[in-house]
């Protein structure tokens, strides 16, 4: 099992940057392919981004590509999610998630296949 504890939130002025961090508990990090999800006020769940075991392969949503970058330090047992170039469209509950499954390649975008999750931290982007 696997406890995960994100960090980083806050509020910016659009157009500016925020680094999200998520700290996991245990010693089988390297193990988990993790990704990273925000729900806005009254929409469901959405997938942002994802990154393999060994960090060689990342995923991410369209709305997001070229300005999101997600990374992990398996020494650290720490997953980021370098956010630039803010939009108001941003805002949102950011969550962390670990999945030890199978078909990260087919299934990294759902967010039912992680196993588990964060509390959240709130991102507000001021327009």
């Amino acid at each position: 099992q696997v406890q995960l504890v994100e960090s980083g939130g806050g509020l910016v002025q659009a157009g500016g940057s925020l680094r999200l961090s998520c700290a996991a508990s245990g010693r089988t990090f390297s193990s988990y392919v993790m990704g990273w999800f925000r729900q806005a006020p009254g929409k469901e769940r959405e997938f942002v981004a994802a990154i393999s075991r060994g960090g060689g392969r990342t995923y991410y949503a369209d709305s997001v590509k070229g300005r999101f970058t997600i990374s992990r330090d398996n020494a650290k047992n720490t997953v980021y999610l370098q956010m630039n170039s803010l939009k108001a469209e941003d805002t949102a509950v950011y969550y962390c998630a670990a999945s030890a499954n199978n078909g990260e390649s087919t299934y990294a975008r759902q967010r039912g296949w992680y196993d588990y999750w964060g509390q959240g931290t709130q991102v507000t982007v001021s327009s």
